[in-house]
C-alpha cells in the first residue's frame, strides 16, 4: 500500500450498529463547513474513495467514508440481512451516531440503491446526493433468473478465487475501466474481493436485478427532492450512459454528465474528475452560503 493510504487508515475508527460493528473513517479540517458521506459500491470497500477522499480533504471538505456490513473491514451481519432497506437503516443509525447534522453524500455503482432508500426516509439533513455509474437497467423475467447466476459466479467461484493481480487488472480494464489504475490502486480492488463477504454478493445481486428494484427506481428517484447530479462515464459497458441519462429525467431536481473515456470504475480511473464533480454540485446547490456556517 502507498504511504498514504497507510495514513487514512489510521484515522479509522468502529461503531456498533444495529447490532453489527461497522469501520468507518473521518478525515479533513476538523472545522470544516462542509461534510460529505461517500457509500462504495456492490462488491468494493471504503478505499476505493482514498484519492476522493485525499482531493476533498485538501479543498477543505470533511469525508466520511465507511464499509457497509460485510465488507471491507466492517463485520458481516450475524442474520445476513443484506437488504436495501437494512443497508438504509444502518446508516440512518451511523449518521445519528456520528452526530452529523448536515451533509452532503457521494455514491457508487450499489451505494446509489442505499443512498436514494435513505434519502426518500431522510430530506431534513442531506443538502446534495452525486451517484457515479447508476442507472436504470432493463428488465425482465430471463434477465432477472440468469443475472444473479452469471455475476455470482463471476465474482464468487472466479474472481475471489484469483490471487494473481495481473489477471484482476486485465478483467478490470477490458470489462469495466478505460483508463489505466496504478498498482497500489489494483491492490485496493484485489483487497476488496478479499473482504467482501461472498453472502453480501449473493443476495445483493438478487436484489439488484429483481424486476420489482429494478422497476421502483423511477418512482424513488421521482420522490425525492433532493438536488441530484447524476455522473455517467461515456465507456461505461456496465452502466450505459444512455441509462444513467434516463434516470435523471425521473428526478424532480435532477441534473447529468456524462465523462468522456471513463468506464464505470470513476473513483479510482478519474478521481480528481469525481471529485471536481462533487465540490461544483455542492457549490451550485448551495450558492454564496456554500462553505460558510
Amino acid at each position: 500500500m502507498a504511504r498514504y493510504e497507510l495514513e487514512l487508515m489510521g484515522q479509522s475508527r468502529f461503531v456498533k450498529i444495529n447490532g453489527v460493528v461497522h469501520h468507518y473513517h473521518v478525515s479533513g479540517p476538523q472545522d470544516a463547513t462542509e461534510t460529505v458521506l461517500l457509500v462504495h459500491g456492490w462488491d468494493c470497500w471504503w478505499m476505493w474513495w482514498h484519492h476522493v477522499i485525499r482531493e476533498l480533504n485538501e479543498k477543505g471538505v470533511r469525508t466520511i467514508a465507511y464499509d457497509l456490513k460485510g465488507h471491507g473491514w466492517s463485520d458481516p451481519d450475524p442474520g445476513q440481512d443484506y437488504s436495501i432497506s437494512s443497508f438504509s437503516h444502518d446508516l440512518a443509525e451511523m449518521v445519528r451516531q456520528l452526530e452529523v447534522k448536515e451533509f452532503h453524500i457521494a455514491a457508487f455503482s450499489f451505494g446509489p440503491f442505499v443512498v436514494l432508500d435513505y434519502a426518500q426516509k431522510t430530506t431534513d439533513r442531506v443538502k446534495s446526493i452525486v451517484v457515479y455509474n447508476f442507472g436504470y437497467l432493463p428488465n425482465n423475467a430471463f434477465l432477472e433468473r440468469l443475472a444473479p447466476s452469471v455475476l455470482t459466479l463471476t465474482f464468487n467461484t472466479v474472481l475471489r478465487k484469483i490471487h494473481w493481480w495481473r489477471l484482476i487488472y486485465v478483467y478490470a480494464r477490458v470489462v469495466l475501466a478505460r483508463n489505466p489504475v496504478s498498482f497500489h490502486d489494483i491492490m485496493v480492488g484485489q483487497k476488496s474481493l478479499e473482504l467482501c463477504c461472498p453472502e453480501v454478493v449473493q443476495k445483493t445481486t438478487k436484489q439488484i436485478t429483481s424486476r420489482k428494484v429494478t422497476r421502483s427506481l423511477p418512482a424513488i428517484v421521482n420522490s425525492i427532492d433532493i438536488p441530484v447530479l447524476f455522473v455517467a462515464g461515456a465507456g461505461d459497458t456496465i452502466m450505459s450512459s444512455h441509462n444513467t441519462r434516463k434516470l435523471s429525467g425521473y428526478a424532480k431536481n435532477g441534473s447529468y454528465v456524462s465523462v468522456p473515456k471513463c468506464g464505470h470504475l470513476i473513483t479510482l480511473e478519474l478521481p480528481g474528475t469525481a471529485s471536481d464533480l462533487i465540490i461544483s454540485h455542492m457549490k451550485s446547490v448551495q450558492g454564496e452560503s456554500y462553505g460558510k456556517k
